[in-house]
């Protein structure tokens, strides 16, 4: 069992940034790779960006890509999505999620899969005004 926190949302206006935190624990956090998902109401949710086990790997959806930079720290057992350059569109309930990675061995190809994901986090909502 894993579990997931995040915090570090807000009410900002357009163009601000806001660092989102999520704190891992109950397993050995380097054992999982981790995502950032987002849903805004009456919407699916989306993968907004992801990171391998060790750190070496990061993936980002198209529209956050150099905007958003996703972070971790395994002694601290902390992932991080560093958002700058904020857009209205980009107001939604963000999560996060892990993954062991025994268990996505295809993990570089399916890594924006919410299926993919064991665990998921309670989410921090993200409100951008115009």
């Amino acid at each position: 069992q894993v579990q997931l926190v995040e915090s570090g949302g807000g009410l900002v206006q357009a163009g601000d940034s806001l660092r989102l935190s999520c704190a891992a624990a109950g397993r050995t956090f380097s054992n999982y790779h981790m995502g950032w998902f987002r849903q805004a109401p009456g919407k699916e949710r989306e993968f907004v960006a992801a990171i391998s086990w060790s750190g070496d790997s990061t993936y980002y959806a198209d529209s956050v890509k150099g905007r958003f930079t996703i972070a971790r720290d395994n002694a601290k057992n902390m992932v991080y999505l560093q958002m700058n350059s904020l857009k209205p569109e980009d107001t939604a309930v963000y999560y996060c999620a892990s993954v062991d990675t025994y268990s996505s061995p295809f993990y570089s190809s399916r890594y924006y899969r919410p299926a993919l994901y064991d665990y998921w986090g309670q989410g921090t909502q993200v409100t951008v005004s115009s």
